[in-house]
């Protein structure tokens, strides 16, 4: 039975939703094919009319994710115009972006995989993580152009680092522990030059 073009369209994103919480909730490995279909209220056989293969799969879902990072850390950063960076850290070192793999950070689950899964899946996260240091660079305080990317490299760099060691806790104080300490070490200080 053929599926109209829209109903086709409907099933493909919905395979690339369910796929992109499977993928950060289990990895880019430990998820199959079938268990993803099924997931997502679908045949397996009906896989392959949407995707070549499981990495064309886990390279399309992840650049809808990474998109997707990209416009929300965006609207939580202008939805505080006065406090773009502490709502910003706010929203990110969050007890909900630690327990809820599914649908919390993709760089956070996944970086750590990228550089097995080949030169498209690194390139995706590339322009993803560009993307948040440029919205950083926006709104960490520095007198130049030159310290505002340099904080922003370190500061991203220190959200996912919290937020992965966070996961890692066996402790929800400790775990919290790296949440509030990374948010206190890089909320602007009362005079801080921002841009």
């Amino acid at each position: 039975m053929r599926v109209s073009r829209e109903k086709f369209a409907e099933n493909r994103e919905k395979i690339l939703a369910v796929a992109g919480e499977l993928f950060r909730e289990k990895g880019f490995d430990g998820i199959g094919v079938a268990e993803i279909m099924k997931a997502a209220g679908l045949t397996h056989g009906g896989f392959y009319g949407h995707f070549d293969s499981k990495d064309e799969l886990a390279c399309e879902a992840s650049k809808a994710l990474v998109a997707r990072s990209l416009d929300r850390w965006k609207h939580v950063a202008a939805s505080s115009p006065d406090q773009p960076l502490e709502a910003l850290l706010a929203h990110y070192l969050s007890h909900r972006n630690v327990v809820e793999h599914a649908t919390g950070c993709v760089f956070a689950a996944l970086t750590q995989e990228v550089s097995r899964h080949g030169p498209e899946m690194q390139s995706t996260f590339t322009g993803g993580l560009m993307g948040l240091v440029g919205v950083l660079e926006k709104i960490v305080p520095g007198e130049t152009p030159e310290e505002r990317r340099r904080k922003a490299f370190a500061s991203l760099s220190a959200m996912v680092g919290a937020v992965i060691l966070a996961r890692a806790m066996d402790n929800s104080e400790l775990s919290q522990e790296f949440l509030s300490a990374t948010r206190q070490e890089l909320t602007p200080r009362p005079g801080e030059e921002k841009s």
